[in-house]
């Protein structure tokens, strides 16, 4: 036995020992004392430990009857999130003046109908690899949602076209993609006469070899070919990593960290626009007219974050809310990789708002809240009204007067809006706080679920995928029905793979941290103790339990049995996930995202 773990366990049964002696005895200060020592060293003994179970931080003894009652008080030590990184900053901040957003306005008009023409011009030729190209780049620079209706019609007529691409794997791969992204359901066997007699792809093209790489990730279960291709696109662009010019270079390695499909649009659209700038075949109208649409939609974006400011101010001072992270401005950014179109600029900002009181519902009951807190302040959401709030702590009625009127607010605007879904958003707000008062009980007892199966059961609930998704269509308008919303509620198969990817990716990056102090358990924990093994381990199980969440995305994309724009804003809420739970949880830790965010809303392009 390493001496280090002869000490903690020496250690160990000496504080133990001390415990279980002054507890015959009652004296609970002395309890305490033992207790607290041996917390710290579990703590200790975990970071040692990559593989020591995570549940002995959170309980080092919990055959310990007293240890209940000094566990709860802990939960009221708010937990040291880091201040916003943001504060004040939009309040004065102002990308241009009036006269210059008018300019920028005026010459956006002017470029965005010669683009058209160029698109038109398109569906007459019969060249489909600069059909491709153009949708493809359309799309990157972020200015496709201009051009709905005619970039729909290039998509059918690649449909139709089926033999014109011949054996061109890199055309071949572009229509794929393209296609299966719009809805379209290509079939995969149109890989099959790329593959050699080893199942091998007959390609050494970067370009072709890329093209392929994110068509691939366009797959669902049980596609073969489109495994196979992952594999090896993966493993060939590796190899020509270091021999590839260096723009080419980071395009490679930015498509194997993210590819296409997966990738937040307006992020793309920030990093493609200068990368476009630099590529010799470039369209100088497209190019001149991204810029111009980008920094309008800057400006706007700005003009949100500076009422949303305003709001958010009033609202902290009415109330202490130390124990939850203020993240406005990132909360803003999860929307605007949801809907960044400049309609939905009022729907921003109530969503905006309405992921703030998600977030409070996480800190609040996941870590923050004792078991009474958590039933009084449920109840009172359930009742709805100030007289509700009566029985409440003071700073718990202020936060749930708050919740409550903003929200009352948000029903009378979406209704003077002509909005037939809005009486929907108090009862999700209602429904929030119910899924997270559900994992209560498990924090409480220290459960950890017996499968991943069994976690997710909940803690799908608890990840307010659902409940953000239904707000997402209740703002989109007339194209959300009632039957829209039932169907929500039930948690079909889109809905419950976007919660997946949310749950499991943010319990892979902050399950160290998370489980250190009294937490929920998390997926990770619970695949370990399902299938006996450590953390790393886990995590490649988790993995392939996210990929095939995403497959069913893209396969119910296909079916569409909802409008395609419904479902497109589900899957934009993934790949926004996916962004914020990449390398760590940067809504948590959002120093990560600072550069993202200053050139979302600060830097012009």
């Amino acid at each position: 036995m390493p001496f280090y773990k002869f000490y903690l366990w020496w250690r160990r049964s000496y504080y133990l020992s001390f415990a279980r002696l002054y507890n015959m005895q009652g004296i609970s200060t002395a309890l305490l004392q033992a207790k607290q020592k041996l917390t710290d060293l579990a703590v200790h003994q975990a970071f040692l430990e990559h593989d020591t179970d995570p549940h002995i931080i959170s309980n080092p003894f919990p055959a310990v009857d007293h240890m209940a009652a000094p566990v709860i008080a802990d939960l009221h030590k708010p937990r040291p999130y880091t201040p916003s990184l943001w504060g004040d900053f939009f309040l004065n901040h102002n990308p241009c003046t009036p006269s210059q957003y008018l300019a920028m306005k005026e010459k956006a008009g002017i470029k965005k109908e010669r683009v058209r023409k160029i698109i038109l011009a398109a569906g007459s030729s019969s060249d489909l690899s600069m059909k491709l190209e153009l949708v493809d780049t359309l799309q990157r620079t972020g200015v496709a949602y201009h051009f709905g209706e005619e970039i729909q019609e290039l998509l059918h007529g690649m449909q139709v076209d089926e033999q014109s691409f011949g054996d061109d794997l890199h055309i071949t791969a572009s229509r794929f993609y393209l296609l299966r992204k719009h809805g379209y359901n290509v079939s995969p066997d149109v890989f099959l006469k790329f593959r050699d007699d080893r199942g091998n792809f007959a390609s050494n093209d970067v370009n072709s070899l890329l093209a392929l790489y994110n068509a691939a990730y366009l797959r669902t279960r049980g596609e073969e070919v489109l495994d196979d291709a992952i594999i090896f696109t993966k493993s060939r662009l590796q190899c020509m990593l270091e021999h590839l010019e260096p723009w080419l270079a980071e395009e490679v390695r930015c498509t194997l960290e993210t590819p296409s499909f997966r990738r937040v649009d307006r992020v793309e659209t920030r990093r493609y626009i200068p990368a476009y700038e630099k590529k010799s075949t470039r369209d100088e109208e497209i190019l001149e007219f991204a810029k111009f649409d980008f920094n309008i939609l800057q400006t706007l974006y700005c003009e949100e974050l500076k009422a949303l400011t305003i709001w958010w101010k009033d609202f902290k001072s009415q109330m202490d809310i130390k124990f939850a992270r203020d993240r406005m401005v990132e909360l803003h950014f999860w929307i605007l990789g949801v809907v960044y179109e400049p309609q939905y600029s009022y729907s921003r900002v109530m969503l905006t708002k309405l992921l703030i009181f998600v977030s409070l519902f996480d800190d609040f009951y996941d870590n923050y809240s004792t078991t009474e807190e958590s039933n009084i302040f449920t109840a009172a959401m359930e009742r709805w009204g100030e007289q509700a709030a009566e029985n409440l702590p003071a700073n718990l009625k202020a936060l749930y007067i708050n919740i409550l009127n903003t929200t009352n607010d948000i029903e009378e605007e979406l209704k003077h809006r002509k909005n037939k879904n809005a009486e929907s958003v108090k009862g999700l707000v209602i429904h929030t706080a119910k899924c997270y008062h559900a994992e209560v009980k498990w924090r409480d007892e220290h459960y950890i679920p017996t499968s991943v199966e069994e976690h997710l059961q909940i803690s799908v609930r608890s990840s307010a995928c659902m409940q953000i998704i239904s707000f997402v269509f209740i703002s989109l308008g007339d194209v959300t029905t009632r039957e829209v919303l039932e169907w929500a509620l039930t948690y079909p198969k889109i809905i419950r793979s976007v919660c997946i990817v949310g749950r499991i990716g943010n319990d892979m990056v902050s399950h160290e941290r998370e489980q250190i102090s009294q937490h929920v358990t998390s997926t990770v924990q619970t695949c370990t103790k399902e299938h006996g093994i450590a953390v790393a381990e886990a995590n490649e199980k988790l993995k392939v339990i996210i990929e095939e969440a995403w497959m069913d995305i893209v396969c119910e994309c296909l079916h569409k049995k909802q409008p395609m724009v419904l479902l497109e804003k589900a899957t934009d809420l993934a790949r926004t996930m996916d962004f914020m739970y990449k390398r760590e949880d940067a809504y948590t830790l959002p120093s990560s995202l600072k550069e993202t965010l200053t050139s979302l809303y600060v830097n012009y392009i």
